[in-house]
């Protein structure tokens, strides 16, 4: 994994034009996604919203535009938790070429009882790695045809605490809500440090990197209005946590960076400045359990497994 700092000051308001570029957002019409959309529509690039929802993607570019004119914008339908939507999704692009896929899209339940996917798959770990793992796998020939492809798999600040259970990764024997997110997360950061030292193995143009958020909340996060409203009264009751933790507009900075700087490179974890929960975005360790390459390789066969894909995922 690298751990090269770049260099080169960042200004998250005056971002380098992408003018030419395509990018994917999974889950782009809400909370992160929707942020990291915003941002990326205003260097330029075409940004194409992955959503299940139409609707909801259709009002996310009708506030981008309203922000950004010009901005240049698609959607695509996607659903991580229906696997069999996800081998369609490179044709529906009707690319020749992919610059980058923000794997954000994700499923948070506060509460039991333990669900599943069309696939059978618990919800949270089939949408937020398994989907994620395969929509990679069908987008790989497209992000190989880019001068240089970008795979950024988007972590969370729950995954420091978790550890995977290999022997119970759909967490059939011990279903804890918060538990299970945590680590549905830690398994997305554990394939994207695998993944990079992959295409580092093979090659590959294409980097892998992982970013996240920090301590990102609705409260602190600013009206976009019908994708996001907060009152005045909720964002006054947040100011005190302010001081700690930020709004999902500040959490999608680091994500864009990853995106974007031509100084990032492959295996680099990306989060906010101050304690890894606010402030801009910068290059931070990872911690060994989410880079351990036994575990990752344990992960890696099981998933291929699960989702029925080559383990080389399709990379050239």
């Amino acid at each position: 994994m690298s751990s090269a700092s770049p260099s080169r000051p960042w200004n998250v308001h005056l971002l380098p034009s992408a003018e030419g570029k395509v990018f994917l957002i999974t889950g782009g019409n809400a909370g992160i996604g929707y942020f990291v959309a915003e941002q990326l529509a205003a260097t330029g690039a075409v940004v194409v919203l992955g959503s299940r929802d139409a609707t909801k993607a259709d009002a996310a570019m009708a506030s981008i535009r309203s922000r950004v004119p010009g901005a240049r914008l698609r959607r695509l339908p996607l659903d991580l938790a229906d696997l069999s939507s996800l081998t369609y999704a490179a044709d529906r692009l009707n690319l020749d070429r992919l610059d980058a896929v923000v794997h954000n899209a994700g499923v948070a339940l506060d509460d039991p009882p333990r669900r599943e996917t069309q696939d059978g798959h618990e919800l949270m770990f089939g949408t937020n790695h398994l989907g994620h793992f395969a929509l990679t796998h069908w987008l790989a020939p497209l992000l190989s045809a880019a001068p240089a492809g970008r795979v950024v798999t988007v972590g969370s600040f729950a995954a420091r605490s978790e550890r995977l259970d290999l022997d119970d990764l759909q967490s059939a024997r011990d279903y804890r809500p918060g538990r299970t997110y945590g680590r549905s997360k830690l398994a997305q950061m554990s394939f994207g440090f695998a993944l990079d030292r992959r295409l580092r193995a093979t090659g590959s143009t294409v980097l892998s990197v992982v970013a996240h958020p920090g301590g990102a909340l609705d409260s602190l996060t600013p009206s976009r209005p019908p994708v996001h409203v907060t009152t005045g009264g909720a964002r006054l009751r947040a100011l005190p946590a302010g001081l700690m933790v930020q709004g999902k507009e500040a959490g999608a900075r680091p994500v864009v960076r990853a995106v974007l700087d031509p100084e990032v490179r492959g295996g680099q974890l990306w989060g906010p400045r101050v304690f890894g929960l606010r402030g801009a975005p910068r290059l931070e360790p990872a911690r060994a359990h989410m880079t351990d390459p036994d575990v990752a390789a344990r992960l890696w066969a099981a998933s291929c497994e699960l989702v029925g894909v080559d383990p080389a995922l399709g990379f050239s």
